[in-house]
């Protein structure tokens, strides 16, 4: 399992292209701050692939979400399916920024001296991501908390901008078959 484990994380790194850090906002709150666009895929350590994900790594799917700006209704690509707590989160940007409420979604290993146990909404945790600017180290609340596969994905905005390879995350119920 574990060779197999990295063997999938290799592939993932050698398929993966730069990071495109050009910042379009979160339409959610358009003073929060820059969403980091394509990811290396470099995944958490301790993550799951997904045994049966309703949408298997290849597949097109529809996006039904709207964490950044394009997103909404815009088709995808599953790039990877994990199993895993997907939470919801408040938190002040490292950095300074305006405060980001009800962030979408980071996940369990995500988190600073995350145990077995899932957090519970109003949890105060420390991030250990940098899905948007001033993320990483900063301090959260958990707002809600979804034991489910997570998706990252790789979409080209309904903006008509440039591919974003690698965007984590999308929750199930976020996405549809086309």
């Amino acid at each position: 399992l574990m060779y197999g484990l990295m063997l999938a994380i290799a592939m993932a790194l050698a398929a993966c292209s730069g990071d495109d850090e050009s910042g379009n906002q979160e339409t959610m709150d358009h003073e929060n701050g820059h969403m980091e666009h394509s990811s290396t895929g470099e995944l958490p350590d301790g993550l799951e692939k997904a045994l049966n994900p309703k949408y298997e790594e290849g597949s097109s799917v529809l996006m039904d979400a709207d964490h950044m700006e394009g997103m909404q209704g815009a088709e995808a690509t599953v790039a990877g399916a994990f199993d895993t707590i997907a939470y919801a989160i408040s938190y002040t940007p490292e950095n300074g920024g305006e405060r980001v409420e009800n962030h979408k979604w980071i996940i369990h290993e995500e988190i600073e001296n995350a145990g077995e146990e899932a957090f519970q909404a109003g949890d105060k945790v420390t991030v250990d991501a940098s899905h948007m600017e001033g993320m990483q180290g900063a301090e959260a609340i958990i707002e809600s908390v979804e034991k489910t596969t997570v998706y990252m994905v790789d979409f080209t905005p309904a903006s008509g901008n440039e591919e974003i390879k690698n965007h984590k995350w999308l929750v199930e119920n976020e996405l549809s078959a086309e």
